[in-house]
């Protein structure tokens, strides 16, 4: 009963996880050190990551919020992360993030780019560029 049960269980962990995966397509970290780790285990992997950070009173944020979604939900080779910088000041910190939205654009731990602002036509391109190179 114990090895059936444990991957029974492990199988609906798996399902829920897919399941999440699929209905939101963006990571939102809520704890620096989950960030961290998350980060870490992306240094070693050729995938553009893209950072939102963002704040839940900025306004422009709001306008870009669906953008990204739909980004998230288009370029499926890119991964694409939430980072509220009220929540993660350090975070949004060590990135020098002085205005939002802020997009930071990272391959294999390195900064490869960034766009400030609403500008929902020059993060398109710069996410085009970018997930095209292949280092």
């Amino acid at each position: 009963m114990g090895a059936n049960y444990s991957s029974t269980l492990h199988e609906a962990n798996n399902i829920s996880t897919r399941a999440q995966v699929k209905s939101s397509q963006v990571i939102a970290f809520h704890s620096s050190t989950k960030w961290k780790l998350h980060f870490n285990s992306l240094k070693d992997t050729n995938k553009l990551v893209v950072i939102d950070f963002t704040a839940t009173w900025c306004g422009p944020c709001k306008t870009m919020e669906p953008v990204i979604n739909d980004f998230a939900a288009k370029y499926t080779d890119v991964e694409f992360v939430k980072i509220d910088v009220d929540e993660l000041a350090d975070v949004a910190q060590e990135y020098g993030v002085q205005a939002m939205p802020t997009f930071v654009l990272i391959r294999k731990g390195k900064f490869v780019d960034k766009v400030v602002g609403a500008d929902k036509d020059g993060l398109k391109k710069k996410i085009e560029k970018h997930r095209a190179i292949l280092y």
